[in-house]
């Protein structure tokens, strides 16, 4: 069995408000459809369809303030309740308080213990690799992580030799911001199906998309929209080449933002959990409501040692 784990930034099940939830007002029909016809919104969770399974997942875990990245990846990792540990939310980097849970037991750390393979799908630029070799800059939870467990990032050679995906999915970013005019470009169905070619390598394979998390930061509808809409072409390429008998696809986020931009801040939403898969497999995640649930049912899936 294989999970494939996608995660979106500050994502959050909001309003059925066009005014101001992008999730209300984008066109989605591929999702939708999955949906029986209704939006991404508080109202769609619960819901059970043939293909999919959608539960409002809390991401608050009982601490005042409003969740952040840091803790809330960190948490998604390990299954503990970081916030509640350290009596606070924190990002968006790792403190080192919050990066001493990243050291040991996530669960790329069991993957690997358990001779199974992981890998983080995104390709990353020469430049973010200078930033955090010079100190300028520090890896965020999902990818230190990764590193502390020993599994190196993929790089740009690897994302023009096809062994890896861009962040934005489509690989505009790459020509138009990171200055690779030759970078291999997909349009949105395409890139959903390279990325189930490239899940299917791996026992446990991650995707981290973050600029969701951006456009809610920015309130920027604009790009709010096309990212959702460019997601769903993605979302179709990839249970097109999926087999839900063998697999799982995972999709939740760390906390909500761009469900909302009335503000600029995150905000206390529930997260979506959407499952993919056979109806057996996704039962064995239905039960899930705290952010906390997610780690331990997937070291349960993929018979590995929950995390500690």
């Amino acid at each position: 069995m294989k999970i494939l784990f996608l995660f979106l930034d500050g994502i959050g099940l909001g309003a059925d408000d066009a005014a101001i939830n992008p999730f209300a007002r984008a066109d989605m029909p591929y999702l939708e459809a999955l949906l029986g016809g209704r939006k991404l919104t508080q109202s769609a969770a619960p819901q059970d369809s043939h293909r999919l399974t959608l539960r409002s997942v809390n991401a608050n875990l009982g601490v005042s303030g409003l969740p952040q990245s840091a803790t809330g990846q960190a948490v998604l990792l390990t299954g503990i309740n970081i916030p509640q540990e350290l009596g606070y939310h924190y990002g968006p980097k790792p403190n080192p308080e919050t990066a001493k849970y990243l050291e040991n037991g996530t669960l790329f750390h069991q993957v690997v213990r358990a001779d199974k393979k992981t890998a983080l799908l995104n390709a990353y630029p020469p430049r973010y690799f200078a930033g955090i070799n010079s100190g300028k800059h520090l890896y965020s939870s999902i990818p230190l992580a990764l590193t502390n467990a020993g599994v190196p990032l993929f790089t740009h050679e690897d994302y023009f030799a096809g062994k890896a995906l861009s962040a934005d999915f489509t690989g505009a970013g790459w020509r138009e911001q990171l200055g690779f005019p030759d970078a291999p470009l997909f349009e949105s169905h395409e890139a959903g199906v390279q990325l189930a070619r490239l899940a299917k390598q791996y026992d446990f394979s991650f995707f981290e998309y973050w600029a969701s998390d951006y456009a809610g930061h920015k309130q920027n509808w604009e790009s709010a929209v096309q990212q959702l809409e460019t997601f769903d072409g993605v979302l179709r390429g990839l249970l097109e080449n999926w087999r839900d008998e063998d697999d799982l696809i995972l999709l939740t986020s760390d906390h909500g933002n761009m469900e909302d931009l009335s503000t600029r801040k995150h905000t206390a939403a529930n997260v979506p959990l959407l499952i993919f898969g056979s109806q057996k497999s996704r039962d064995r995640f239905a039960h899930i409501s705290q952010l906390t649930e997610i780690a331990p049912s997937i070291s349960s899936f993929l018979e590995i040692n929950a995390p500690k």
